[in-house]
């Protein structure tokens, strides 16, 4: 299993869940005081993003530290 094209692609779909609680929080405090629960469902993906991302910024810093050589990209990720 390629562990970098698994995390890539939950890092696209945390990405897409992320904008959808921003989008329902924005839209749930026009429509008056939202509940607790609402304005803090961003965090999660958030910080799930956080991590994913810290990942794949690293991975190919990881490989040189390792001595492998650079991966030409193939086609589409």
């Amino acid at each position: 299993m390629d562990w970098s094209k698994w995390i890539r692609q939950l890092h696209r779909w945390l990405s897409i869940i992320f904008t959808t609680t921003v989008i329902a929080n924005f839209i749930a405090m026009a429509l008056g005081e939202p509940p607790a629960w609402v304005v803090y469902s961003p965090f999660l993906p958030l910080f799930l993003l956080l991590f994913s991302g810290l990942y794949m910024f690293v991975l190919p810093h990881a490989a040189r530290w390792r001595g492998e050589p650079a991966r030409e990209r193939a086609g589409p990720a």
